[in-house]
């Protein structure tokens, strides 16, 4: 199976064999019940990032706080080598719900940001830092914390964040 990146969400990255049973350290991208009932997955490797690989998952767990994958097929320390780094995506169609008010990061990324007091254009969203508390918009060269008293309406769907930036935030943030 193949598809373009819109087509998958990323739940986690692989880290390095665990034991020898071909089990993978995994740095999870999602929350930890995402991994409760994972039946099956697509592992994307570093070295063919456009092909993807179905596995059934055996076992998922978190041990000391780190996320442990086994998948079938996968029996050795030498199978699980050849997996490391490689992305955990599922369909995006299996994306978790979210609770209202919530939202992906990724669906945030080139939503236009509007001054609503003016009705001009800030910038587009080019990016995310988890800096900040409830993290920071990045807009350009601008930082906007993304907290509900200044992104104060939030359409993903219309790609479009409208803001009531506090005085001086604009010269705060740019060069």
């Amino acid at each position: 199976m193949n598809g373009a990146a819109g087509e998958w969400v990323t739940i986690a990255v692989l880290g390095k064999p665990r034991g020898n049973r071909g089990e993978l350290t995994a740095v999870s991208l999602s929350k930890p019940e995402r991994f409760e009932n994972l039946r099956e997955v697509f592992l994307f490797s570093p070295d063919a990032p456009e092909r993807a690989h179905s596995f059934p998952v055996e076992e998922s767990w978190f041990h000391n706080g780190t996320l442990i994958l086994k998948f079938a097929g996968v029996e050795s320390i030498s199978d699980a080598e050849r997996w490391r780094g490689a992305e955990v995506r599922l369909p995006i169609s299996e994306r978790v719900a979210l609770e209202p008010g919530e939202y992906f990061q990724d669906d945030l990324i080139g939503c236009e940001v509007v001054d609503r007091r003016t009705g001009k254009t800030v910038g587009t969203v080019t990016g995310w830092d988890d800096g900040g508390g409830s993290g920071l918009l990045e807009v350009g060269s601008l930082l906007i914390p993304f907290a509900r008293s200044i992104c104060v309406r939030i359409d993903p769907a219309a790609r479009r964040i409208e803001v009531e930036l506090p005085e001086g935030l604009e010269d705060l943030n740019r060069p």
